[in-house]
């Protein structure tokens, strides 16, 4: 399938990005069970930048990985300030100039009105160099329908939210990662 995209794939697009800024990067994920970890592996010398990837399906896990008990118990483990507490602890943990962290609930059942099934929250932490005051951690969320995927932050109803790099960051050297409305563009 891959031999008829027009873009390269994102995992090689990050990992060149990465790659090219001299940055690391380490994923916490839930809901995702490592697949994004097992995406970012797939591209060869990944080991140049992908330090490791570790999965925190349980709140014993989180806890584990420094996920505060109280984020747990008042937010539940689908919620951004757990997603934003995992991404900063694998960040940290492992070293890494970024944290990525996934948890969400991925079906079919376990959802509720106020979280349903297919709701994600995807935390991204960078890690800016002592002193500098520019390390900082966000969160987005979104969440699957039968109509297609859907963001919780202001963009239109039904309009996808997708992860892309950007080589001219405007918060960190290197690389950045913005949210975009709709289709990547090139």
């Amino acid at each position: 399938m891959r031999e008829f995209a027009a873009d390269p794939p994102v995992e090689e697009t990050l990992g060149d990005a990465l790659r090219e800024a001299g940055h690391t990067l380490a994923t916490a994920e839930s809901c995702t069970g490592g697949l994004a970890g097992s995406l970012l592996t797939d591209v060869p010398g990944s080991s140049d930048y992908f330090d490791r990837g570790v999965v925190t399906y349980t709140y014993d896990a989180k806890l584990a990985l420094g996920v505060a008990r109280e984020a747990l118990d008042e937010h539940g483990a689908v919620s951004e300030p757990v997603a934003r507490q995992m991404a900063r602890a694998v960040r940290d943990s492992a070293g890494t100039t970024w944290g990525v962290s996934t948890t969400g609930i991925a079906g079919p059942s376990g959802g509720t009105d106020e979280k349903p099934v297919g709701s994600v929250y995807v935390g991204v932490a960078y890690a800016g160099d002592w002193g500098t005051q520019s390390s900082y951690a966000t969160v987005d969320s979104t969440y699957s329908t039968a109509t297609g995927v859907k963001s919780r932050s202001k963009s239109p109803a039904g309009r996808s939210m997708r992860w892309r790099t950007n080589s001219k960051p405007s918060r960190s050297p290197g690389v950045s990662f913005r949210c975009e409305q709709g289709r990547p563009r090139p």
